[in-house]
């Protein structure tokens, strides 16, 4: 099947806006692009990796989680995987989430040079190597690869996604999170990964991301477009709000959804399991494996943080916080998205 031309384009960053931005974002190299008519913000790479995303070949049973960053994301992978495989933990705790969920364009955050840097970092340690090589090769090859029913991360809005995606028949999970607690946990991320390699304070980065100049932003766009989506018959739109808070409904929900049923027994060991105590514990979501290859900053809060709702205080100053309410009333103005209990 020939593949479709891209519908939208995509444009270079303004050159002394681009210069700031690498200046504050160490881990890209070359520069920022802006996607289609909502100008969603990538690193440069993205340019030649779009036509991958938008041409990939979906599958009746695949199944996707979609979720801006820091939405809940990794915690809803394991969630989906272990409800969809009859809760085999003896595997999820054997083999890494990303190896059984890959993410579908991590590759585009990876820029040649750090590639290299992560390479040579790493020579003499044959396994090591090969977590590297696995990072970085592009997740569309191994998934294309993939002969059993395939589980799918993308942080990529639905408009940057395969047209057909949900005419195939496969699984979409959609999670949105609360803007002030996604903007804290996200900034901690951009600090963490050597990819992304963010260097300045929370007041900087929240500039960034309510002037949509962080990856995958803007965040209104992309949760409005799964917003848009909701009642469609192969998508189940969920609120991370609504996951932490009732978690036993979550579990029956996304059961339902995945044609498969659970019992009391079944629901207690996923919630021992989900606990963020053991999640954060466990090697095969926490990504410790990516620290030890030197792709994760020392001295940065660890990719599985918290886990709770409204740890947004913790780093929001009133004058900030009145200026983000602001925000959020405005982008909600012109819609029935209601965040439970927060917004």
């Amino acid at each position: 099947m020939k593949n479709a031309e891209l519908p939208f384009q995509i444009e270079h960053i303004d050159d002394d806006l681009n210069k700031q931005l690498l200046n504050d974002y160490n881990g890209e190299r070359t520069g920022f692009v802006q996607v289609g008519p909502e100008r969603y913000f990538f690193p440069s790479k993205f340019a030649k990796e779009a036509q991958h995303y938008y041409n990939f070949k979906v599958k009746p049973d695949d199944t996707w989680v979609i979720t801006f960053p820091r939405s809940g994301t990794t915690w809803t992978q394991e969630l989906v995987w272990l409800i969809a495989n009859n809760l085999n933990f003896k595997k999820a705790s054997s083999v890494p989430l990303a190896n059984r969920f890959p993410f579908l364009e991590f590759s585009t955050f990876i820029h040649e040079e750090l590639k290299e840097k992560f390479l040579k970092e790493n020579e003499g340690y044959p396994d090591k190597l090969e977590i590297i090589k696995q990072i970085i090769c592009p997740a569309y090859e191994t998934l294309n690869e993939m002969t059993e029913p395939r589980f799918i991360k993308t942080h990529l809005p639905f408009s940057l996604l395969p047209p057909h995606l949900l005419e195939t028949g496969c699984k979409v999970i959609y999670v949105a999170r609360n803007p002030k607690d996604v903007a804290v946990s996200y900034y901690h991320l951009n600090k963490l990964f050597k990819t992304q390699g963010f260097k300045g304070d929370f007041e900087k980065h929240w500039d960034y991301f309510e002037r949509n100049l962080n990856a995958w932003t803007p965040y209104w766009s992309h949760i409005k477009e799964g917003w848009n989506h909701r009642h469609h018959p192969n998508v189940l739109f969920l609120f991370y709000e609504n996951m932490n808070k009732e978690l036993g409904e979550t579990l029956h929900t996304v059961a339902d959804f995945l044609g498969k049923s659970l019992t009391k027994d079944d629901v207690q060991a996923l919630k021992q399991y989900l606990d963020i105590k053991n999640f954060k514990q466990n090697r095969a979501v926490n990504f410790q494996s990516l620290k030890e290859v030197g792709i994760l900053n020392n001295g940065a809060q660890g990719f599985i943080r918290k886990g709770i709702t409204g740890g947004w205080s913790e780093e929001f100053t009133p004058q900030l916080n009145q200026r983000a309410d602001k925000w959020i009333n405005e982008n909600l103005g012109n819609t029935d998205l209601r965040f439970p209990g927060i917004c």
